[in-house]
């Protein structure tokens, strides 16, 4: 099976473990957080994200996109994964992200800079993930059937 995957697909593999294990070590600490619900959701946001990433890596050599595109919807999804992760691990971490998530905040505030960062975090993270999982329905959809 291994001789299918593409490097990016492999790539996508090794991203998603990678994240999936920083899942699992969240969970590890997250009762010690500011704010352990949103460590809570940090622990499981590492832990579908890696296994999304994962599992795209698996079939990213049936996409039928040009190596830019390809590129470029790899990078968006990495990006919207990890993000995703480290945005509401901040949260947890520091307190804050009731701008954002006000019910997993229960009204923590951090300062200005710490509301900033998560808000940019997942606002960004909300355009990525759609531009990239739309080019991957795009590239499946493109795609000559097997057989």
């Amino acid at each position: 099976m291994t001789s299918q995957l593409s490097p990016l697909g492999r790539q996508l593999i090794l991203l998603g473990m990678i994240l999936f294990m920083l899942g699992l070590l969240t969970g590890f600490v997250s009762g010690a957080f500011a704010n352990p619900r949103m460590g809570l959701s940090a622990h499981l946001e590492g832990l579908m994200n890696g296994t999304f990433l994962a599992v795209l890596g698996l079939f990213w050599h049936h996409l039928a996109l040009a190596r830019g595109v390809l590129l470029f919807a790899f990078w968006m999804v990495v990006y919207a994964a990890y993000a995703n992760w480290l945005g509401v691990l901040l949260g947890g971490i520091w307190g804050a992200g009731a701008s954002m998530m006000p019910i997993a905040a229960k009204g923590l505030t951090g300062n200005g800079f710490q509301e900033g960062v998560i808000a940019f975090l997942l606002i960004t993270i909300s355009g990525a993930m759609v531009i990239g999982v739309a080019l991957v329905i795009w590239g499946l959809w493109r795609a000559k059937p097997q057989g």
